[in-house]
């Protein structure tokens, strides 16, 4: 099964055995790039709480509008930090792919070694 960040559901029945999520969504430009650093972002934040996700790697770069970015980076920490989440926001620009993929690893490395 293929999961839809427009639809929830989808994602939400993929994350058995998951430990970190990637949001990698600084890409996605169009009409729903405002729900998926916003609204779709924020209920995703709150529906990992009772999922074994313990993390999540957004990227907060891109073709998106800076503003939107910035809204879904605020949200992401603020999740972390009342459901003591472990985040990590990317600002590399995802154009360097050389120097973002080693980003994106690294995040994710951190994440799985960091202690609550």
């Amino acid at each position: 099964m293929v999961a839809d960040p427009d639809r929830l559901g989808t994602i939400m029945g993929q994350l058995a055995g998951v430990s970190v999520v990637c949001w990698l969504m600084g890409g996605v430009d169009g009409e729903s790039a405002a729900d998926l650093h916003g609204t779709r972002l924020e209920t995703l934040l709150e529906r990992l709480v009772d999922t074994p996700v313990r993390g999540l790697v957004y990227e907060g770069a891109g073709p998106v509008d800076a503003q939107l970015l910035r809204s879904g980076a605020r949200l992401v920490r603020e999740a972390g930090r009342i459901w003591r989440m472990r985040v990590a926001v990317s600002a590399l620009d995802p154009a360097d792919r050389g120097a973002w993929l080693a980003e994106m690893h690294a995040a994710v490395a951190e994440l799985l070694s960091a202690e609550c």
